[in-house]
């Protein structure tokens, strides 16, 4: 089974690497980019075939590791 793991900041978290995406873009003269919010994404592939045993497995793994639940977001799919 895979699934993929989106990791990303909370609303109102500095996020100094998306601003400086944001200027680097603008320098680049690509118009209409508003603002930049970067993020991490992690692509699994689990040997369970229960979907909810899946999202049990990666709930764990995004409290205890791929995410930081202090200033961090996270968002489970199961492809």
């Amino acid at each position: 089974m895979k699934a993929r793991v989106t990791v990303t900041l909370k609303t109102g978290v500095l996020d100094p690497q998306g601003k400086a995406i944001e200027g680097a873009l603008r320098s680049l003269a690509l118009e209409g980019v508003d603002s930049v919010r970067q993020g991490k994404v992690f692509d699994l592939e689990l040997s369970h075939e229960d979907p909810a045993r899946a999202q049990a497995v990666l709930k764990d793994a995004c409290e205890k590791l791929l995410a930081n639940t202090v200033v961090e977001n996270y968002r489970i799919e199961i492809l």
